[in-house]
């Protein structure tokens, strides 16, 4: 087996790692279940590389997540499901019936992307899944019947929050502006001190995430994605503290040998340095 900018080498090499005698026992053990994990971390990484301008990383890790997908339409070969070919088919699919515009007829392209043509692809979409589910024999909601039950669950807790809110904001269900969701705020951190003093896990834990859900919805308002947000202050500790960590050994000093106060003291020299 030897490399090559083919897809078609990459499949085979999942489907050899695959193979019940001769291939990997750790790969040959996992699943959609076990391996999920691994492809949400892989597109974390791959945004890292993104947000540090390293594009031999970038390379590698955008390597890394079509691993992911290949592994996965590997597994759905194994159970006569679909191959890597139907996921290609679909995506393209797809794009091309999500953009008449550039992929039309010359009437299509000449339009545009008309006004409402979006949504009404959509629902073009949406209908052609559910018949698709229902000759398969399953519900013909894929991820429920409420409302707000297609934002996915996997997502990480700060987007789904934001998600929920902006679909629920669709059918009116929303604060008019965003002044009114700081005493929001103030009224969950109210009952968040109340169950605090209770000492109860549980009703402190159900607060506590209250608190964070307004938040996301303040940020929301100030159109300002939460995560993003948070990924940047996230970025600016990091530096912070390694200010502090240099500055101390600089020093002849460490991390585990310095007091609180002398931490504190450099971590206000790192905010005015930076």
């Amino acid at each position: 087996m030897t490399p090559s900018k083919d897809i078609s080498r990459l499949i085979e090499i999942m489907a050899a790692l695959r193979a019940p005698k001769t291939g990997c026992p750790w790969d040959i053990e996992q699943n959609f279940s076990t391996i999920a994990p691994y492809t949400i971390e892989e597109a974390y990484e791959v945004a890292d590389a993104i947000a540090r301008g390293d594009f031999d990383d970038l390379r590698e890790e955008l390597g890394d997540l079509l691993l992911q997908v290949v592994y996965h339409a590997q597994m759905a070969e194994e159970i006569g499901e679909f191959a890597f070919g139907d996921v290609v088919e679909a995506i393209t699919t797809k794009m091309i019936r999500r953009h008449p515009h550039v992929f039309g007829d010359e009437k299509a392209r000449s339009a545009g992307m008309a006004k409402g043509m979006w949504e009404k692809i959509k629902a073009a979409e949406k209908a052609e899944k559910r018949d698709a589910r229902i000759a398969r024999g399953l519900d013909p909601e894929d991820h429920g019947k409420g409302y707000l039950d297609s934002v996915p669950v996997a997502l990480p807790a700060l987007t789904r929050a934001l998600k929920l809110q902006e679909k629920a904001a669709r059918v009116g269900f929303d604060w008019s502006e965003a002044a009114p969701i700081l005493d929001k705020i103030e009224e969950e951190i109210g009952e968040l001190r109340e169950a605090l003093a209770t000492g109860d896990a549980a009703p402190i834990k159900d607060e506590f995430g209250d608190m964070l859900f307004a938040v996301v919805n303040l940020g929301r308002h100030l159109k300002l994605d939460s995560e993003a947000a948070l990924s940047g202050t996230n970025e600016k500790f990091r530096s912070r503290f390694h200010y502090v960590e240099q500055a101390l050994e600089a020093s002849g000093s460490s991390l585990e040998k310095a007091t609180l106060d002398e931490m504190e003291a450099l971590w206000q020299q790192a905010k005015s340095a930076k």
